[in-house]
């Protein structure tokens, strides 16, 4: 493959990478009914008047399966904390002893079960949604490439060819992801 179509469809690849990468890091906040730090990604605490990530504020362990246990760095916190948990709407209570707060993951019931695969899935499409597009951005800038910079035409297919072989692997492994979800959403 020419060196500028090579370059078209390697960028085109990375962004690829991303949305899939992306897409895992969401399903790492879908409470799954086992307990994992990672549910408190988008929970903020008013930090003295500036809204701050709770892992900045806190350390949040997990002493067993099913809960999780945040330790504020200063006491003052805990009714922040307490109130930013419930308003990210995460599905967890919090509860404290004055100097931990404890949140007790619930089971899941069978129908937020299928609540979470069908978001799951909607979040799997969307990563497609995305790779297709960074497909048809990459043709587009072979041809450009092709019109412009005197890429030959077998250069221009050649790099389409590439570039169909490379969304077919980046959508494969979005299956992948969310197959992998589903089986430990399912898993009771």
């Amino acid at each position: 493959m020419l060196p500028k179509a090579k370059e078209i469809v390697d960028a085109a690849g990375l962004k690829m990478q991303d949305a899939v990468e992306f897409l895992e890091e969401d399903l790492k906040s879908y409470r799954v009914g086992k307990a994992t730090p990672a549910i408190f990604n988008g929970v903020t605490v008013d930090y003295y008047g500036s809204p701050t990530p709770l892992n900045q504020v806190a350390s949040i362990t997990t002493p067993d399966a099913k809960t999780l246990a945040i330790q504020p760095w200063e006491r003052s916190l805990i009714g922040k904390i307490e109130k930013a948990i419930l308003d990210a709407n995460v599905g967890l209570t919090p509860s404290n002893n004055g100097e931990i707060i404890r949140c007790v993951v619930p089971a899941l019931t069978e129908e937020r079960r299928r609540d979470l695969i069908k978001k799951a899935k909607a979040a799997g499409e969307t990563a497609k949604v995305t790779v297709r597009n960074v497909r048809r951005e990459g043709i587009d800038l072979l041809k450009k490439a092709q019109k412009n910079d005197g890429l030959s035409e077998d250069g221009e297919k050649e790099g389409e060819d590439e570039l169909q072989k490379v969304t077919d692997k980046w959508i494969k492994n979005v299956d992948a992801v969310i197959a992998e979800k589903e089986k430990e959403i399912l898993t009771v």
